[in-house]
């Protein structure tokens, strides 16, 4: 008898290990998107279901490896810019450009808000073809709703340099910070309302 339920426990671990092995892991897409700092555009995708990681960096420049203290001079070329790493069972790249539009001004000249410079300038920068044709039909689209011309660059990413481990999460890490509860707070807080979702 113990025999006999060893063995069938045996066969019941085997069955459940094959299932566990056999189901297709999750494979994650990508899409590099700025907006002005990157602390807002980090917090806003950070609350939009089927968003695993954002990760803030630089992008769209000619300097290897830029720092920060680098990207403030304006001369890198780079700006600010978010890897958002997504589930596109959860969520579609569609989905992604459309709540852009909604997370920061695309229509304004040198900057965003009072962070004015080419590092916070609007801009999707496309990994694919299909990515391309994507940020094209949703910034024509998105155009229709917006009084003044979108501003909006659309570019190949040529290479994404992640950026210092002290903006990482900074939002959720630094709440207090004046920045952050005087301009993104707020930002989430309506964002939240508009998502349904509560803090992560």
């Amino acid at each position: 008898m113990k025999t006999r339920l060893l063995s069938l426990l045996s066969a019941l671990l085997l069955s459940m290990t094959a299932a566990v092995s056999s189901a297709a892991p999750v494979k994650l897409e990508s899409l590099v998107l700025g907006g002005g700092c990157f602390w807002c555009t980090e917090a806003a995708y950070e609350l939009l279901p089927g968003v695993k990681n954002v990760v803030s960096g630089y992008a769209g420049g000619h300097v290897a490896n830029p720092t920060y203290e680098q990207i403030s001079t304006k001369k890198t070329g780079h700006a600010e810019v978010i890897r958002i790493d997504y589930d596109p069972a959860e969520v579609s790249l569609e989905r992604l450009l459309e709540f852009f539009w909604q997370v920061h001004n695309p229509t304004q000249v040198g900057g965003q808000g009072n962070d004015i410079g080419p590092q916070y300038r609007s801009v999707i920068l496309f990994a694919n073809e299909a990515q391309k044709a994507a940020a094209e039909r949703s910034r024509a689209k998105a155009a229709l709703e917006f009084r003044d011309p979108i501003t909006t660059e659309i570019g190949a990413l040529e290479k994404f340099w992640e950026a210092e481990a002290y903006h990482q999460d900074y939002f959720r890490r630094n709440p207090n910070q004046g920045y952050c509860a005087y301009v993104i707070a707020p930002k989430v807080s309506k964002l939240r309302k508009e998502l349904g979702v509560g803090k992560k």
